[in-house]
């Protein structure tokens, strides 16, 4: 996580910050031309590009505001923009193009769900290692608290405290996420 000062140098352009906003959300940015243009390649090309311009705008970046939302837009604009560029050099058929292409499925839901997933595995890696674990071996593995005691050997009663603790936490971190479902 970039601290607000990381941040306020990376407003102002200094190199080294705009490196450390590149390793904190290269994967983010990647994810979301990735699932825009299907192709590694042009997903380079296009993560390359968003931290180009994210460098060239980076003065315009509110104090306090989290870069991810604002990198993943200009991510898929530029994703956008790549893809047209492809498509004009290499127009054929539409009725070439497979269904489940990329271009042709509803991007906002895959590029919305990418930046979802990347928060939840954010918040699971800032939780701390004891209650992480527990929280993989039950959602992830689909162990039972009892499987979990036995899996880490530790008494049942500390499994449901470090489950409870653990999801209290993932609730107050991506809880918003829930409002959609409500």
């Amino acid at each position: 996580m970039l601290s607000q000062e990381d941040i306020g140098r990376f407003r102002a352009g200094d190199s080294d910050a705009v490196r450390l906003v590149y390793r904190e959300y290269g994967r983010l940015v990647y994810a979301v031309a990735r699932n825009l243009l299907g192709s590694p390649q042009l997903a380079e090309e296009a993560t390359q590009q968003t931290f180009l311009k994210a460098w060239r705008s980076a003065a315009t970046v509110e104090p306090g505001r989290d870069l991810a939302p604002w990198l993943a837009t200009i991510a898929r604009r530029t994703a956008i923009d790549i893809h047209r560029q492809e498509s004009r050099e290499t127009a054929g058929n539409l009725e070439d193009v497979p269904v489940a292409h990329p271009a042709i499925v509803q991007e906002a839901t895959a590029i919305e769900r990418t930046y979802d997933v990347w928060q939840v595995r954010q918040a699971l890696d800032e939780l701390p290692a004891d209650e992480r674990a527990v929280v993989q071996l039950q959602h992830l593995e689909g162990l039972t608290q009892t499987a979990v005691a036995e899996r880490l050997n530790l008494p049942v009663g500390t499994v449901k405290s470090r489950a409870h603790r653990a999801h209290k936490k993932l609730a107050a971190r991506l809880g918003h996420l829930r409002e959609g479902f409500d």
